[in-house]
This record gives C-alpha cells, structure tokens and sequence, in this order.
C-alpha cells in the first residue's frame, strides 16, 4: 500500500506519531509511507527510517497536485486538517480515515473512527493507533513496541558541535522552556541543577527568543562555567545530532525530550500531574526514558502559568536520577 500520515502540528506530537510508520514497514516492507507535516518539522520526520517521502503541508497548499501524484491507497488524518482534508478528498485517495468528532470528517473522510483523546487514559502515541480501525486494525501497542518503531537515527554531527562536547564529563542538555505548550521547571531550579553538578557539562537549548527570556529572567545560569548556550544557534537538523552526541536530556514535556527518548538516550521528563498534560498521556517512550511527578490530583493550577506541583519536584530527585545514568555508563 501506498500510504500517507497526516500529522501538521508539533514536533514533540509528530515525534509520537512515526511508530504508525514503523509499524506499517513490519506489516510489509514494502508499503510506501509519505508524511505530511509542516516545513519545521522536516528534520525529524525525515530522521526515521520509516518514512519514505516528507510532505510540506505549505507545498501542498501551494500545489495541491503534490499530494495527487503520489497514487496514495490510504491517508490517515493523526492531526485534524480541514485544507489537507480537501485536498485529499479532491485528489480521490480511496480510503479518507479521521476521528468522527470533526465535522469536515464527515464530509472529506469516508472511514471515521470514534475516540476522546482529551478523556483517555492511553498514551498519545497509543491514541494515533486508534485510527488503524479505519484499516480494519486493531491494535493498542505497548510502550515496548511504540519504542521499536520510531526508526530515528540522529545526522552526523558537524565537527563544530562535535567540539563543544566534554570528553571527561557528562554531557547533559537542559531544555527549560516549551514554546508555553506546557508546565515548565522553574529557572531557578535549572540553575541550581547546574550549580550542584560542576562535574557535568550542561548545554541549554532552545530557540533565539526563548534564550533571551532566559537572559532576562535568570542571566546568572550562563555565567556558569559548566553551562553553554545553544539557544537559537541549532537547527532542527543539528539538534538531532547535538541530541544523539549528548549522554542525556532534563526538559518538560517538549520536542527534544521526546526525540531523546526516540534516541535511545536518557531522558528525564518533569511533569505536572494534571490532566490531559500529565506523564500517562505525555510521558517520554524510550528504553532510557524516565519521568518525575508529583503523585496527587491537581487542577488547581490549570489557569495559571506558574504550576506548584511541577515546581514541587527537587532538584535533589533531578540530580539523584543524573547520578543513575553516570553510574550505568
């Protein structure tokens, strides 16, 4: 089969979305697998082995026959998109499979599977499987599985990065901000994460905006002489490198944490507990992947931009799980 995935929002959501690719090349090696996703997330879509064609949602916009000669049998609508909906039902893919929840499903789709996300228990990357029942497929993957079929291998990493890595210490990325996509770590912490580890090599990642909120709401974490800013001088590319090059990762639930896990690396999630952002639905999948939570019940933040059970995780427990992967190495 001739098959195209749909997934046009974010990173860390396309990120949980490859192993339906991985799990279609088991099915048969020989079923071609197209990705449509947005220009940002190229890198990552293209890092699976999985995928054999990426798709710019943009070009197809811009060109709507891009998406008809491809001869598609089947697209799987992940992310709702009511233009590439159009599209795909103009360009006459036989099998059209979205949620029955959207309107235009019921108009552009004519296989529609029913589902809350927002009220489930199962994990994002089990969610997407859901949609196979438009196949006829039944399926609800355990994390062992899910972590089997992302397919990621990290890009070789450019001999200037390369550089920048410590050859007598751990080599740690810190991602403290998530674009406002999710509870975040308090700054604080991050500094003093670094502070208490001067044993470690810490880099801080992020885009150019973010590293200046950073600058501006605690300049004193790049002063210190075991932390190096990378904010806003990655790619998407480069950091998938810088990513596989590094021993492991401390983030929320953001992108790079979830492609450390895809990695195979260690990755340490912080998370709230409330829901539908907390670990159950978000958590990172990967053989290294481990998670921090407060164990309660809580909805007493979801309208507030600072989270007191988020913040409530140690930088103890943070340093305590970074001394567990130095110790397995």
């Amino acid at each position: 089969m001739r098959i195209v995935i749909s997934r046009t929002d974010n990173l860390g959501d396309v990120i949980l979305t490859l192993p339906l690719a991985g799990f279609f090349k088991e099915q048969n090696p020989e079923n071609s697998i197209f990705f449509i996703g947005k220009n940002y997330t190229q890198a990552v879509i293209e890092s699976s082995v999985y995928v054999d064609t990426f798709l710019a949602k943009e070009a197809i916009l811009a060109n709507p026959y891009l998406l008809a000669q491809e001869n598609a049998d089947a697209i799987l609508f992940v992310f709702p998109d009511l233009d590439i909906a159009k599209i795909a039902k103009k360009a006459r893919i036989p099998i059209r499979i979205g949620t029955s929840h959207r309107w235009w499903h019921w108009w552009y789709c004519n296989k529609r599977v029913r589902f809350s996300r927002k009220n489930s228990n199962l994990h994002e990357a089990q969610l997407n499987f859901k949609l196979l029942e438009g196949l006829d497929l039944f399926l609800e993957p355990n994390f062992g599985l899910i972590q089997d079929w992302y397919g990621l291998k990290a890009p070789a990493l450019p001999e200037n990065l390369q550089n920048l890595l410590s050859k007598e210490q751990f080599n740690i990325i810190l991602h403290p901000k998530s674009k406002g996509s999710a509870r975040e770590w308090h700054l604080d912490s991050y500094f003093a994460l670094a502070k208490q580890n001067p044993d470690k090599q810490f880099f801080i990642t992020g885009t150019q905006a973010e590293g200046e909120l950073i600058s501006v709401q605690k300049p004193q974490i790049f002063e210190l002489p075991n932390v190096k800013n990378l904010t806003g001088k990655l790619t998407l590319k480069e950091l998938i490198a810088f990513i596989g090059a590094v021993e492991g990762i401390v983030a929320c639930s953001t992108g790079p944490l979830h492609i450390a896990a895809a990695l195979g690396k260690y990755a340490l999630g912080i998370y709230p507990p409330i829901r539908p952002m907390h670990p159950r639905r978000w958590q990172p999948i990967g053989k290294k992947a481990k998670l921090l939570v407060l164990e309660k019940e809580c909805s007493s933040c979801r309208k507030s931009n600072f989270c007191t059970c988020i913040n409530a995780i140690s930088v103890a427990e943070v340093s305590q799980e970074i001394a567990k992967w130095q110790k397995e190495a």
